[in-house]
C-alpha cells in the first residue's frame, strides 16, 4: 500500500501538537494531524481547564460558608448542585475544545485524522485503514493516570483524574490515594463541595517534592478544612466491604482500614507510548516509557521528535507549549532554543495556591552554595489580612556571591500569579538588587517581594 505523503505528521492534538500544526501549515507544509480522542489533550479535557473550573465552584461554596466572617448574612444552608458544577465545567472545557477544532479546520494545509496512530516504519504511520508517510514525525501523545498493580485494586471500583470529570454527584466519603498535586486539588475541591475526604499518602509528608515547611503548611490548610491525612501509609491495599470500597494502610498510627464510598487514584502519571509501535521505528524510551530526547527534543531516530508529557521533560501545559516553541524555533526560525533554557516553574492549585519558580531550599542546600534566604508569613501581608486569607508564606532564595535569584515560593492568595514577578527577573538574569529597588503597587501580595529581598539572611 502506497502511503499518502505529507511534509509532516503530528501524532496527538495536545498543547504542543496543535500549535505546531499551525506553524508548519502556515509555513506551507502539508501536515497530517492525528488525534484518537479529543482535541486539546489533557489540559482542555481532563486537566487544567475543567479542574480549575471546578476549583472555582468549590471556592464559591467555601466563600459562601465564610460570608459571616465578612459581615455578610447568607440565609439558609449552602447547597452545592453537582450537576450544575459539572455542566459549568463541561461548557468551559467544550468551548475551548470547539475553538481548537475551528482553528485546525481553518488551517490551509492541515488534514485532521481521527484514530489511533502506530508506526509501521520510521517514516510511515498507520491510522485505521490509512497509511501516511512523512520525513518529519512529531509525537505529542501525552500521558494518563498511573494505575499500578496494587493488591486488591481489581476488586474495587476506582476513579482517576480523567473519570472524575464524569462525576455529577457528591461522594459521601472520597478516599484519595496519593498526596501530591492532583490528589490535593481534588481533595480540597470535594471537601468544599461537601464530601468527607481522606488522603492516603505512602510518604511521611504531602508533596514531597517541596520543602518541608511548604508541605507542613499545605497539610495544615487541608486539616483545618476537615480533611483527614493518613501519612506513612506503607503496603497500601484495597478490598470491597459491605459498606463500600476500603483502603488498607499500614500507618504509624490510626486504624488500618480507611473505608469510603469512592476511591480516587492520584499516584502519578505514565506516558502514552506503549501502543505506538515505537519499536518498528527504532525510537528509544527509558525504563518508565518516556521517549528519550535531546535538548532540542529530537529522538535517537533522525526526523522524529517528541513533545509534551511523553518525553519526561515536563508535565505541564506550559512546558508542553514551550516544547512546541523550541521545535518551531529550530525548524523554522533558525533560533537554536533548547529545553535547558527554561526555568522550573509550576503551581499547586489548592486554595491558597502555591506558586513555585526555580530551586527549592532543599535543592539549594544540597548544591553547597553560599546562599541567602528571605521569608514572610501571609499574616504580615496587608492584602492577605484584608482578604481574610492569611494562610501561607513567601520565600526567596539568592546566591550570596553572585546575587543571582535561585528560587521563589509563594503560598498564599494570588501566589500562582505573584511568583511571576520573580520568575521574569530570573529569566532576565537580573541580580536581586533589581527586585530590592522595585516599587510595587499597594495593597498587593506581590508588593512584599521587594521587602523580603531587602531582608535576606544567610541560609544556615
Amino acid at each position: 500500500m502506497t502511503p499518502t505523503k505529507f511534509d509532516a505528521i503530528i501524532i496527538g492534538a495536545g498543547q504542543a501538537g496543535t500549535p505546531l500544526a499551525g506553524r508548519l501549515s502556515a509555513a506551507g507544509m502539508r501536515v497530517a494531524l492525528i488525534e484518537r480522542a479529543l482535541l486539546g489533550g489533557t489540559c482542555v479535557n481532563t486537566g487544567c481547564t475543567p479542574t480549575k473550573a471546578m476549583v472555582a465552584s468549590a471556592y464559591a461554596a467555601h466563600l459562601a460558608r465564610r460570608a459571616a466572617d465578612y459581615g455578610v448574612a447568607v440565609e439558609g444552608s449552602i447547597f452545592v448542585d453537582m450537576r450544575a458544577v459539572k455542566a459549568r465545567k463541561d461548557r468551559i472545557s467544550g468551548a475551548s475544545r470547539d475553538g481548537l477544532e475551528a482553528w485546525v479546520k481553518g488551517m490551509d494545509h492541515c488534514t485532521l485524522y481521527r484514530g489511533h496512530a502506530r508506526f509501521e516504519s520510521a517514516t510511515t504511520i498507520r491510522v485505521g485503514d490509512e497509511l501516511l508517510g512523512a520525513d518529519r514525525i512529531f509525537l505529542n501523545v501525552g500521558g494518563r493516570a498511573n494505575v499500578p498493580d496494587m493488591p486488591g485494586l481489581r476488586d474495587v471500583d476506582y476513579l482517576t483524574n480523567s473519570t472524575m470529570m464524569d462525576v455529577d454527584f457528591l461522594p459521601r466519603h472520597l478516599v484519595v490515594v496519593g498526596g501530591s498535586y492532583i490528589g490535593l486539588e481534588f481533595a480540597q475541591m470535594f471537601r468544599r463541595f461537601g464530601s468527607e475526604v481522606t488522603i492516603v499518602e505512602k510518604g511521611p509528608r504531602l508533596i514531597s517534592r517541596e520543602d518541608e515547611d511548604t508541605s507542613l503548611a499545605v497539610a495544615e490548610i487541608l486539616k483545618e478544612e476537615g480533611i483527614a491525612l493518613r501519612l506513612s501509609a506503607e503496603c497500601i491495599s484495597f478490598s470491597m466491604q459491605p459498606s463500600g470500597p476500603c483502603v488498607q494502610v499500614d500507618c504509624e498510627s490510626g486504624d488500618r482500614d480507611v473505608p469510603g464510598s469512592h476511591i480516587l487514584l492520584a499516584i502519578g502519571r505514565r506516558p502514552n507510548t506503549d501502543d505506538l509501535g515505537l519499536e518498528k521505528a527504532g525510537v528509544k524510551t527509558d525504563d518508565k516509557g518516556y521517549v528519550v530526547v535531546d535538548e532540542q527534543l529530537r529522538t535517537n531516530v533522525p526526523g522524529i521528535w517528541a513533545l509534551g508529557d511523553c518525553n519526561g521533560k515536563g508535565a505541564f501545559t506550559h512546558t508542553s507549549y514551550n516544547d512546541f516553541e523550541i521545535v518551531a524555533a529550530n525548524l523554522l526560525d533558525n533560533d537554536p532554543r533548547k529545553v535547558s533554557d527554561r526555568i522550573d516553574a509550576y503551581a499547586l492549585y489548592t486554595d491558597p495556591p502555591l506558586g513555585r519558580a526555580g530551586m527549592t531550599e532543599t535543592a539549594v542546600r544540597k548544591s553547597g552554595r553560599n546562599a541567602l534566604v528571605g521569608t514572610r508569613p501571609m499574616t504580615r501581608v496587608g492584602r492577605a489580612v484584608e482578604k481574610g486569607e492569611t494562610q501561607g508564606f513567601m520565600k526567596i532564595l539568592v546566591d550570596a556571591d553572585s546575587k543571582e535569584i535561585l528560587g521563589c515560593s509563594v503560598l498564599g492568595p494570588g501566589g500562582d500569579e505573584a511568583v511571576h514577578c520573580v520568575l521574569d527577573l530570573m529569566y532576565a538574569k537580573a541580580p536581586i538588587g533589581v527586585l530590592q529597588r522595585a516599587v510595587h503597587i499597594h495593597p498587593n501580595v506581590a508588593e512584599l517581594l521587594p521587602t523580603i529581598a531587602q531582608e535576606l539572611k544567610p541560609l544556615d
